[in-house]
């Protein structure tokens, strides 16, 4: 095995396990890129449905509210977290793997009635309630990973206004949607949590292909610096060697009618070459002085 064969696989021993590592770490940097993607958008999703729900309460409520007593019928309308659902429902129209909903555990509309890995999250809410404002959590949906950012719903004083008891509620709400559902909260109780789903498929695509291009990036820088160092150690190194050896090898022979080697820079192979012709030099007076 020559030297150039012995460099290139020792390069290649080095660089591969230099590759390796950069696959892992930038993998996992890009990874954890993607998913910090995902929370922004479900955080941004999260604060345009709080938008929905404020301008609903301070401009939307207080004119029908007026209609609502006229009609003496219960307007859905003036209600926030309806209002905002159906605000989201236009854009699902759009956007089908996302979600939005105001998951509670007894509600007044049935549509908002938590399923239970929902629930699941409410009771973490209402478990902890001074500890945990915010979950980030991952789940499996029929359309692939999904990631979810929830915030707890808790019965405030405009809340219970309707949510108390039947007797207290508006009759044109219990005669919309019943006695049965949404009554019995109490004050600062968690009744539900506001949930955001937002599909993790697209953001990590975009990684993978990132990092396919990064690894394809790095191997061809690698060839082509394999490819030069090789040139390089091919002239500075291997070359001037095969000259010595091969001169080397005619001298052992008894051919001594052979040119000076030429013997540039001061690095180690010209050295070696300078101390290979003073050798040669030395060989030829001590031959000279036995023939003589």
């Amino acid at each position: 095995m020559n030297l150039l064969v012995k460099f290139n696989i020792l390069l290649i021993l080095v660089f591969g396990a230099g590759l390796g590592a950069a696959a892992v770490i930038s993998r996992q940097s890009l990874q954890a890129d993607a998913r910090a993607e995902t929370v922004r958008q479900a955080a941004l999703m999260m604060e345009t449905m709080l938008s929905a729900r404020n301008y609903t309460t301070k401009q939307i409520q207080p004119l029908l509210v007026k209609q609502q007593e006229h009609q003496k019928s219960f307007l859905p309308q003036t209600v926030p977290a309806f209002a905002a659902t159906e605000n989201f429902l236009h854009l699902q129209a759009s956007y089908p793997d996302y979600a939005y909903k105001e998951a509670t555990l007894n509600p007044t509309n049935l549509r908002d009635r938590a399923v239970d890995w929902e629930t699941d999250i409410i009771n973490t809410f209402r478990n902890r309630p001074n500890e945990v404002k915010e979950l980030v959590g991952e789940r499996e949906t029929p359309t692939g990973r999904s990631l979810y950012l929830a915030r707890p719903i808790k019965a405030n004083p405009p809340c219970l206004e309707c949510h108390s008891t039947p007797a207290e509620a508006p009759p044109s709400l219990v005669r919309h949607y019943g006695s049965n559902n949404g009554f019995g909260w109490q004050l600062g109780e968690i009744i539900g949590a506001q949930i955001v789903s937002v599909p993790m498929a697209v953001p990590f695509k975009m990684a993978d292909e990132a990092f396919q291009r990064l690894m394809i990036g790095l191997s061809a820088v690698f060839a082509a610096s394999l490819v030069v160092l090789d040139l390089a150690l091919l002239i500075t190194v291997v070359r001037p060697l095969r000259k010595i050896s091969a001169m080397a090898d005619q001298i052992s022979l008894g051919q001594m009618d052979l040119p000076e080697l030429n013997v540039r820079g001061k690095d180690e192979i010209a050295v070696l070459a300078s101390s290979f012709t003073r050798m040669r030099r030395s060989l030829e007076r001590a031959l000279s002085m036995l023939e003589g």
